[in-house]
């Protein structure tokens, strides 16, 4: 069973994606525009993709983890200097970037939108 989490910020990201260092679980990570106390993104883009990536989960194996992560508000985003954009592990450009995370595969912007691609990333184990 796919496990899932979501998370806020980068240090958070990072020690739940190190948790799982040891295994061999493949590890599916979504950067999104953090959320408001409603509950929705700031980044429209992020509000189309995430019920699509989500919902395409059924495509990823069985021992497979997906962290959903919280970038920030819009502004701590769009800093240059921004952790997500600057730190070797993650190398961001946009969000919704949507990553196997230890590999080159990844989708970004509205390519997370599209279900088609979003099925061969998952299931591209």
């Amino acid at each position: 069973m796919i496990q899932k989490f979501e998370v806020e910020g980068f240090d958070a990201f990072v020690e739940k994606v190190d948790s799982f260092k040891d295994s061999d679980n493949p590890i599916y990570v979504l950067f999104s525009g953090s959320k408001d106390s409603r509950g929705k993104s700031w980044c429209p883009d992020c509000v189309v993709a995430e019920p699509v990536v989500k919902g395409a989960l059924e495509k990823a194996p069985e021992d497979a983890v997906f962290v959903y992560v919280g970038v920030g508000s819009r502004d701590f985003w769009k800093d240059k200097n921004c952790v997500f954009r600057t730190d070797a592990r993650t190398k961001l450009k946009c969000v919704p970037t949507l990553m196997k995370y230890g590999g080159p595969q990844r989708l970004e912007e509205e390519q997370c939108a599209n279900v088609d691609l979003v099925h061969m990333l998952f299931e591209d184990a």
